[in-house]
């Protein structure tokens, strides 16, 4: 794995789990000091402004935003603290999906999409982007979200700035499996 991945990885984990492991701080909004975590990072990996900047807009995702000053950066989603990202509620698009590994489709198909020890469940616009992440896990199986009858039901939707739909949990009234661009 290269280096800048293991970074990332490290970051992403100071900053959406344990900010404990390097004596960060994070503000209850997830803010910290961008020189502090370059600083308190820099004894593990060779973090730089312009890395942590490289980092936080990926080829693939965005994961970290800053602040408008430039001074704060956090996590934009993920967190298993907690922290209150001020994201407002908002109607979420019809459909909306879901990428996981099929290892834990029995536990999905029994109690729906749960958080676990995140904040919320992340849920995707595109189908590709949930297969980006179910792939991650293990052999993938795509979930279909029935996201506007959610919503209509009460359920409140919140979209990160990487775009990322969040939501508190997802019953099974409101899936369907996905099989090679097929609803079944």
């Amino acid at each position: 794995m290269d280096n800048n991945i293991r970074m990332g990885k490290y970051v992403s984990m100071l900053l959406r789990h344990h900010p404990e492991e390097a004596g960060i701080i994070l503000d209850e909004h997830g803010w910290t000091d961008v020189d502090d975590l370059i600083e308190k990072v820099q004894p593990r990996y060779p973090l730089t402004l312009e890395l942590l900047q490289e980092l936080a807009y990926g080829k693939d995702k965005q994961r970290y935003e800053f602040s408008d000053d430039g001074k704060k950066v956090r996590a934009v989603h993920g967190h298993s603290v907690e922290v209150d990202l001020g994201y407002e509620e908002k109607q979420p698009p019809s459909v909306l999906y879901h990428g996981s590994a099929t290892k834990f489709s029995e536990s999905i198909g029994q109690k729906g999409l749960l958080k676990q020890n995140r904040q919320f469940v992340h849920l995707s616009e595109n189908i590709e982007q949930a297969r980006s992440v179910g792939r991650r896990h293990g052999k993938l199986i795509l979930y279909g979200i029935k996201a506007d009858e959610m919503y209509k039901d009460g359920h409140k939707f919140y979209r990160s700035t990487s775009g990322v739909w969040l939501t508190d949990h997802v019953s099974v009234q409101y899936l369907w499996i996905i099989r090679e661009g097929r609803s079944i």
